[in-house]
């Protein structure tokens, strides 16, 4: 497989994954055309594939342009259908497709929207999670309560530690920042964090992260530390409930 990844929009990454057995390309959600339409001719590939992971707009703008434009075939949640432009073909959680030779496994992960997906690639150890898991964040939960997040992200958290995690958006210095509010005693995380700040001040990518790597660093991810239980004065309280008090803390960081 071979993957090329570039910005869209403002903040969005644009990933197209490509299998050079069989010549398929997919677009991992269409967030702008011009930007995909640059990469795959840059790449001299053609795009056959949308995996759209969710409904939101900036995920999406693109479809029908880039449809029209390859006859490619567009992928996406069967409990968002109705707002995914030219969709073909939808997919709930435990389905999976072909992609060439390439199994992909769909996983639901309500919680930033109601029906959002992940696509997994197991053989090849690649996750794309879009907008429920970031490097060192989570979405913004707009649709679901925050119970259904945190049992989302325990569905990616279950993946082989060395699993590559493309996500949606470049949000990751900010992430980083408010980590450390949360978890300050993390120094696997202060080290990541000092990393992250001189990538992005050479203006490099923090894309892609590994599950291992955010299993240790990811506060989203930890809702069970003793240390972070402690230092938000919630050691008696569910792992939902401090997962909706991180979120809730991030939300206005």
């Amino acid at each position: 497989m071979e993957l090329d990844v570039f910005l869209c929009r403002t903040d969005n990454f644009g990933v197209l994954v490509h299998d050079p057995e069989t010549g398929f390309t997919a677009a991992i959600d269409a967030p702008e055309e011009a930007p995909i339409l640059e990469a795959a001719a840059r790449r001299g590939w053609k795009i056959t594939h949308i995996f759209t992971t969710h409904h939101h707009t900036d995920h999406v703008t693109g479809n029908l342009a880039l449809k029209e434009k390859f006859g490619c075939e567009i992928i996406g949640p069967i409990n968002e259908a109705i707002a995914i432009p030219g969709l073909d073909r939808t997919m709930a959680d435990g389905d999976s497709f072909l992609f060439g030779d390439h199994t992909v496994n769909v996983i639901e992960t309500p919680g930033h929207t109601a029906g959002h997906i992940c696509y997994h690639f197991a053989d090849d150890k690649l996750l794309f999670a879009a907008d429920t898991l970031f490097a060192l964040g989570c979405g913004r939960l707009f649709e679901r309560p925050a119970a259904d997040m945190w049992h989302s992200l325990q569905k990616l958290a279950v993946l082989p530690d060395e699993t590559a995690v493309y996500f949606g958006h470049e949000y990751t210095l900010s992430n980083a920042r408010f980590a450390l509010t949360v978890d300050p005693g993390n120094e696997r995380l202060k080290s990541r964090a000092a990393e992250i700040e001189a990538l992005r001040a050479d203006g490099k990518f923090t894309i892609p992260t590994t599950l291992g790597l955010e299993k240790e660093t990811n506060p989203f991810l930890r809702a069970a530390d003793p240390a972070i239980r402690r230092n938000l004065l919630m050691e008696g309280k569910t792992n939902e409930e401090v997962f909706a008090e991180i979120r809730k803390r991030k939300d206005n960081f």
